[in-house]
């Protein structure tokens, strides 16, 4: 599925950019068919025309989760066809949290407001950007009959803060199943993961 892109200013981001590897053929148009409908956020802020479009790539891992975690992203400008790829992880943590601060590092990376096209293989992302958060602020971050707290609030309100800036438009694609962008994310939020593992001061 191609996107219109309006604008192509390489300093789109933050960081410093790299040229987009070339995978020899659209990863887009590939899984259009195997990956549910795009939701759009129902807090879209109202975007100016000259807004560019960027597509964002996130995933999360954890060993034990919890346990140590990584969490990557690959941000990718259309326009310029430039991209930066980023990870991080944390000691103690679970994969939700590094599927959620994937998302938040990703959606920071900009310095502007953005149409973004998400991808992720997290439905617990998906469906609580898209549909679950406004219920929860609207029952003062309560979920369920039971009026329960909300798990990872302070990532959660970190997200709602970013998509009052940046429209939001999350697509949910299956884990591990060849795709490019998603297998790439996927490796270096391993690899993060994989940093944390041994306690501080460790040299074995």
């Amino acid at each position: 599925m191609r996107k219109r892109v309006v604008g192509t200013d390489p300093r789109l981001v933050k960081a410093s950019i790299t040229p987009a590897p070339d995978v020899g053929f659209d990863p887009i148009a590939l899984w259009r068919s195997r990956r549910r409908p795009a939701l759009a956020s129902l807090q879209s802020p109202v975007m100016e025309a000259s807004a560019a479009t960027v597509e964002l790539y996130t995933d999360g891992a954890c060993s034990g989760n919890p346990g140590p975690g990584g969490w990557a992203y690959i941000l990718k400008h259309p326009g310029s066809g430039k991209v930066i790829e980023r990870a991080g992880g944390e000691a103690a943590t679970t994969n939700n949290r590094m599927e959620l601060t994937a998302v938040i590092e990703g959606l920071k990376a900009l310095d502007r407001p953005c149409r973004v096209e998400l991808y992720s293989d997290s439905q617990y992302v998906c469906n609580g950007l898209m549909q679950w958060m406004d219920q929860w602020k609207a029952k003062g971050w309560r979920r369920g009959k039971r009026n329960e707290p909300v798990l990872n609030l302070e990532l959660w309100q970190q997200l709602d803060a970013l998509r009052q800036t940046s429209e939001v438009t999350c697509h949910w694609i299956r884990g591990h199943d060849e795709h490019p962008q998603n297998e790439r994310c996927d490796q270096l939020a391993a690899a993060a993961a994989e940093r944390f593992k041994s306690p501080p001061g460790d040299e074995n």
